[in-house]
């Protein structure tokens, strides 16, 4: 007897999401554009006084080590987690089921859990020129210094909310409503053709 399995969840950007070379590559392509697809997207919130149990919570369910603090994080490849606000955190795994795990840590004392999975969609930007792109669209300074590796930050673009958080030296992972992936990553593709991009 064949096991009924579930359908592969269908992408926002499906009808934009065009695989292959797409603009100026008269310097070859500085932009790899593409959707990562994380298992589980959640946010996780802290109530005063309660950030250090919160981040503890953290670390056991994910093994990550998160800095203290609005805006330091983590990524190890296949979790991430950064903090975008005061006692306010982010965290995306390759695999399903991190709100239960979660659910089982963080009490109600503690805070709350939010699953975010079908909410979101994760797109992700890489190459020599990603700081170049991304400063067309946010008011960040995105140079390492000032937005190191592992770090995430909130922010909107016409009114189209983002978490961005620096996964390496070139390359950002960019948390945006399900509802204006599509919108959002054709406004990506048009603003890298001018330096060549690569869709994966």
């Amino acid at each position: 007897m064949v096991e009924p399995q579930s359908p592969e969840p269908l992408s926002p950007l499906e009808p934009e999401f065009h695989v292959g070379s797409h603009g100026n590559f008269e310097h070859g392509v500085e932009i790899i554009l593409t959707e990562t697809r994380p298992g589980s997207i959640v946010q996780l919130a802290a109530w005063p006084g309660e950030e250090k149990k919160l981040i503890a919570a953290i670390r056991t369910v994910t093994g990550l080590a998160l800095p203290d603090g609005a805006g330091g994080g983590v990524s190890d490849g296949v979790k991430s987690v950064f903090g975008f606000a005061p006692g306010k955190f982010t965290v995306a795994d390759e695999a399903e089921g991190l709100a239960a795990a979660f659910a089982k840590v963080v009490t109600p004392a503690i805070g709350t859990v939010t699953d975010l999975s079908h909410g979101r969609t994760a797109i992700r930007i890489a190459g020599p020129k990603a700081e170049w792109v991304l400063a067309k669209f946010f008011a960040i300074d995105f140079s390492l210094p000032a937005f190191p590796v592992g770090a995430g930050r909130s922010t909107a673009h016409h009114d189209v909310f983002a978490q961005i958080q620096r996964t390496s030296a070139d390359q950002f992972d960019i948390y945006v409503f399900r509802s204006f992936a599509r919108s959002f990553w054709k406004a990506l593709c048009h603003a890298s053709e001018e330096v060549g991009y690569e869709v994966q």
